[in-house]
């Protein structure tokens, strides 16, 4: 059995009951593994067997109430097509007379009685707009208010009911009521007050929810802009040389191997390694960080980075979705469309709301037409009732609930790319935000990771200090290990010959060894530092020492020392400010790991750790009641970045794609924890402000719309305000997440 995983645009989603019903209907289906769809961004992931179940099968299943998957996995959505926004700004430029008209009336009416405040409209004028108001009803209804029609006949054929359904089953109702009140007023006037219709009701709902959907529309647009600032930085074309001569050509055409020639101040189309002049490029799209970085011959080159001067060629190594600007874009784009924990909640909410609410207005009329004729008389009853009912239809609607918290990632997530943080999904972005212990390896997090030869102490005077190295590089040379690299730059610099070796071991934590003319060399930890005052000295220093040993005789040390990152401290100072412990791991020596720690402000050290039991580590910090992040270089760190309960990467520019980690901060810049885990605070932050008030919105406003305050407080919620209320819930929802922007992620 394969399993699929796609990302579809959706269309026709118009709230979030709409994502409960395409996940419900699509969850069903025989094949279909897991089904996620997101309001907010008008996009669902699906997992499914493709032997089973087909993209046209889905389709099939949702058409026919109104929606629609387009396979488009890459290209990004706006959340509204253009199409739709035009319908709806000449929907709006068309209601907005009507509405005014509507609102005149409504207000005359008003003021007139029960106010007083000036006498009722004339005779004629209240004929004119008697026979005036149906016609605009009726073109509200019918043709603006379509898709809530379309809601209340899915509803009725297919049982699927979401916000169009309310909106259509309360505006239908009083339009019916007013064309029945219209067209036998003569029979009827006996019985109710057949001078009082609810044709405004209905187009001033209709156009108030129309320009919401536009508004709302309009904002959901802004959430993905940092997508769109990234797309938009790729370069168009790319200057390549085809036989020795320059040739402009679109950057599709590239491909791996071409040679690209890069020119003062423009973009670098692809990624690739520099093979002939120098520059210095703006790498700030990627890291975040405004500072340009000096590039060479054998350096790497980033896609869409700004060369700022010189003149360079260099090899494209990866082109198309294989450049690191794609793998941002789409990093971010899962993480947009991921799932949140407290995001369930509003699921299982949403998944029921619209079918109790339907059951709320239908009780809410036929109690004031059974409970409220006893004490207002029928006429006033049914008038009421008719209010109440559609009142509670029209504002009872999730989006807000729905919109609360996508919104928030969508916009989180965006700004954490803009800064060179990339969260891989919401669950991280939401656990991220109770940390209380960051934990971080020191080689690379720490420390730049490039390790330098400081001391060549020999024991004896009869040894001599390039004998030592000349030993020690020899068996090193077989090793990979960041040490090992050190001590061959430091023989390449004196310039050393190197012996040949054999038997050559290498023992993970513990050092080399090997055979040189028949002697076994090996490098190693030292094993008892407390006798050997030299050591100690070094290891006070913050260096690391490795000690030389010639058939079992220590012959020497070499001391290597890692110099701190320059942010290093304030970094640990800024997480301190949010309240976090800073934890040093390391598999160095507890004096050198003392050494770095007291320099940047560690507040404890776990030392002397081999790469297997980092894991373990960690796991004793949890169980110890902490809620760890860890942060590494997301190589041999990776079991504790994957047993954390936020794995931190730090990756360098052309390593992004780490498994292994939840947050990749590019650059490697450890200032960047500090970062994700504040701009996580604000996001959860503006998350549980919209959920707040989504709620309080609906708690408050189905019981004041049913008219539960009317008998105590005289309180009435009309149904034009209950639209007006609706709409904003929504875009206010929105606005609020948009604020995420201008969080300022820098401690000051």
């Amino acid at each position: 059995m394969s399993i699929e995983q796609k990302t579809f645009e959706v269309r026709g989603m118009h709230c979030a009951s709409c994502s409960s019903i395409i996940k419900r209907k699509i969850s069903k289906l025989n094949g279909v593994k897991a089904c996620d769809v997101n309001y907010a961004n008008e996009k669902a992931r699906v997992s499914f067997d493709p032997h089973l179940v087909s993209v046209i099968r889905m389709n099939e299943e949702i058409s026919k109430i109104g929606y629609q998957f387009v396979d488009n996995e890459h290209r990004m959505s706006d959340g509204s097509s253009h199409n739709d926004l035009l319908r709806q700004r000449f929907q709006i430029f068309t209601m907005l007379p009507i509405m005014a008209v509507s609102v005149l009336v409504m207000g005359w009416e008003i003021g007139a009685k029960p106010f007083g405040l000036w006498s009722e409209m004339p005779m004629v004028t209240e004929e004119f707009f008697h026979h005036l108001l149906p016609l605009f009803a009726t073109y509200a209804l019918f043709v603006v208010g379509v898709p809530y029609l379309k809601g209340v006949w899915n509803f009725i054929k297919y049982r699927a009911a979401n916000m169009d359904t309310l909106v259509g089953v309360g505006t239908l109702a009083a339009y019916i009521y007013s064309f029945i009140v219209t067209a036998f007023e003569g029979p009827l006037g006996a019985f109710i007050d057949v001078k009082h219709t609810y044709y405004d009701v209905t187009i001033i709902v209709i156009g108030f929810i129309t320009l919401g959907k536009y508004l709302e529309a309009r904002s959901k647009l802004r959430t993905g802009e940092a997508i769109k600032k990234l797309i938009n930085l790729q370069a168009k074309t790319a200057l390549v040389l085809r036989k020795e001569v320059e040739v402009e050509i679109p950057l599709a055409e590239v491909v791996v191997g071409d040679i690209v020639v890069v020119k003062p101040g423009t973009k670098i189309p692809v990624d690739g390694t520099i093979t002939e002049g120098s520059s210095s490029v703006d790498e700030s799209m990627i890291s975040g960080e405004s500072m340009p970085i000096d590039k060479r011959v054998g350096d790497t080159v980033i896609g869409s980075t700004m060369n700022r001067q010189g003149h360079f060629l260099f090899t494209a190594t990866k082109v198309g979705s294989a450049t690191i600007l794609a793998q941002i874009v789409k990093m971010v784009e899962e993480a947009q469309g991921s799932r949140a924990p407290i995001q369930n909640l509003v699921d299982n909410v949403s998944s029921v709301f619209v079918p109790v609410v339907l059951v709320v207005a239908a009780s809410t009329f036929i109690a004031w037409i059974t409970i409220g004729t006893a004490f207002i008389g029928f006429s006033s009853a049914l008038s009421f009732g008719l209010v109440c009912m559609v009142g509670v239809l029209v504002i009872a609607c999730p989006c807000a609930l729905g919109l609360a918290t996508p919104t928030a990632l969508i916009v989180g997530v965006g700004k954490g790319a803009e800064n060179g943080i990339l969260i891989k999904n919401a669950e991280s972005l939401e656990k991220l935000e109770s940390i209380n212990t960051v934990v971080m390896d020191k080689t690379g997090t720490i420390t730049n990771g490039r390790p330098e030869v400081t001391d060549v102490v020999p024991f004896t005077k009869e040894i001599s200090k390039s004998y030592l190295l000349q030993i020690a590089s020899s068996v090193e040379s077989k090793s990979s290990h960041p040490l090992a690299q050190a001590i061959l730059e430091r023989t390449k610099k004196q310039g050393v010959k190197l012996l040949g070796v054999t038997n050559f071991k290498e023992v993970e934590g513990v050092g080399v060894e090997g055979t040189i003319k028949g002697d076994l060399i090996a490098v190693r930890k030292p094993k008892d530092t407390k006798t050997n005052k030299k050591i100690q000295i070094l290891q006070s220093e913050g260096k690391t020492v490795v000690v030389v040993s010639v058939n079992d005789s220590e012959f020497g040390v070499i001391a290597i020392s890692d110099t701190v990152k320059e942010h290093a401290k304030s970094a640990v100072d800024s997480l301190h400010k949010l309240g976090i412990r800073v934890i040093m791991m390391t598999g160095d020596n507890r004096y050198s790991a003392d050494g770095i720690a007291k320099q940047v402000g560690i507040d404890s050290v776990i030392s002397e750790v081999m790469p297997g039991d980092k894991s373990h580590k960690i796991k004793e910090l949890q169980d110890a009641g902490a809620s760890v992040a860890m942060a590494g270089d997301g190589i041999n760190d990776a079991p504790a970045l994957t047993q954390a309960n936020v794995g931190i990467a730090m990756a360098n520019g052309t390593d992004i794609a780490i498994e292994s980690a939840d947050v990749v901060l590019l650059g490697g810049e450890i200032e960047k924890i500090a970062k994700a885990i504040k701009l996580s605070k604000a996001t959860v932050r503006t998350i549980q402000q919209n959920l707040f008030w989504a709620f309080i919105y609906n708690v408050i406003g189905i019981p004041l719309a049913a008219g539960v305050f009317y008998p105590v407080f005289g309180l009435l919620l009309n149904p034009v305000f209950a639209g007006v209320a609706m709409a904003g819930s929504s875009v206010s929802v929105v606005l609020n997440s948009l604020r995420l922007r201008t969080v300022k992620l820098d401690h000051k």
